[in-house]
């Protein structure tokens, strides 16, 4: 059990490794605050929350995944090297499409929201 308690230590650790030195992960964190507040102002519905808390989980996990890739591969290689390269670049661009994914479940969410509020 003591090991079980232990690895969720860890994991905050890497979550607050992530948050010091990602700028990302902190904008990431900011954009779900402001969509977690937009949210309750709107009264969401359950299903739209839950679509909301999916894709924020999503750009959070590709994020986390995208510093790992990152420090695995300047572990490994640290001098530059183009394969080095390209799986950093990917590792981003999967953080990029999941983060596009999210603004347009927000935008399809919160649009006719807006619309109706005005």
């Amino acid at each position: 059990m003591t090991k079980f308690i232990k690895s969720f230590g860890y994991a905050f650790s890497g979550i607050a490794h992530a948050f010091k030195s990602q700028l990302n992960f902190r904008f990431h964190i900011a954009a779900l605050i402001v969509v977690g507040i937009a949210g309750w102002y709107f009264q969401l519905s359950t299903g739209e929350w839950l679509w909301i808390v999916a894709a924020a989980g999503i750009v959070l996990l590709s994020e986390l995944f995208n510093t790992a890739i990152e420090v695995l591969v300047d572990l490994v290689s640290p001098d530059i090297h183009p394969k080095a390269k390209i799986i950093k670049d990917t590792a981003a661009a999967a953080v990029l499409i999941a983060a596009i994914t999210a603004i347009l479940i927000g935008l399809i969410i919160f649009i006719p929201k807006i619309a109706h509020a005005a």
